[in-house]
């Protein structure tokens, strides 16, 4: 459910559920989790907030591109276990 906020004045039902089918049809997609509309004489002005949209992250591991290693074979996981991490490390900063 978007909250909806109208300040500065009156709007019809109808020109509400106008603004927000324009913002919905502006960012398919996506959700309207909050709408305020400001009315400033002949002209509006709209602030929204979308729904964030959920993401998985991608990193490189041993050559592959993956989100989760939950679906790896035995020696894939053996492979991962036996990277050797590599550092930045230099006698010359102290």
């Amino acid at each position: 459910m978007t909250d909806i906020v109208v300040t500065g004045g009156e709007l019809e039902q109808k020109e509400i559920d106008r603004y927000v089918q324009y913002l919905e049809d502006k960012n398919p997609g996506r959700t309207l989790k909050t709408l305020q509309i400001e009315v400033d004489g002949d002209y509006v002005n709209l602030t929204y907030e979308l729904t964030p949209v959920p993401f998985e992250r991608i990193r490189r591991i041993t050559g592959y591109l993956v989100g989760t290693t939950d679906r790896w074979n035995n020696a894939k996981l053996a492979e991962l276990n036996d990277r050797v991490t590599h550092g930045m490390s230099c006698d010359c900063c102290h």
